[in-house]
């Protein structure tokens, strides 16, 4: 009398039926499931325009010059024992008026840091640096 061998393999063909039933199921349902609604805020026109920001503007050879585009001024030389008596005159008509940074590329970093912490003890509410974009981008 001959034994049978047993065989130990998984029959993986009803899995694999099983497995693309539920692929064709997924397929046509997906599409049909509706995102949830979400109710964005709207923004409004702001009730004051914008206000144009004073320049300081640090030159190349280090020397200082504050413009006001609210008033159009031209620009006037100051010293910067000068700058935080100037800047207060400037924003006293308007304290969150924007405060912009232009120094020339050959300038050093410290003094636009210190023109920044001179900013920072009149407590300037809004500094910011101008830059130039780069050519070609």
């Amino acid at each position: 009398m001959r034994q049978r061998r047993l065989l130990n393999e998984i029959n993986v063909v009803p899995y694999i039926d099983v497995m693309l039933v539920l692929l064709v199921i997924f397929m046509v349902t997906a599409p049909m499931i509706q995102t949830g609604s979400v109710d964005l805020p709207s923004v409004g026109k702001s009730s004051q325009p914008p206000v144009a920001p004073l320049e300081v503007i640090i030159k190349a050879d280090g020397s200082l010059s504050l413009r006001d585009r609210a008033r159009g001024s031209a620009e006037q030389v100051v010293t910067p024992a000068e700058l935080p008596e100037r800047l207060k005159q400037a924003q006293a008509a308007s304290p969150q008026q924007p405060v912009l940074i232009a120094g020339d590329r050959n300038v050093k970093y410290e003094l636009v840091l210190n023109v920044m912490d001179q900013l920072q003890k009149q407590q300037v509410a809004k500094i910011g640096l101008l830059v130039q974009p780069a050519a070609g981008k």
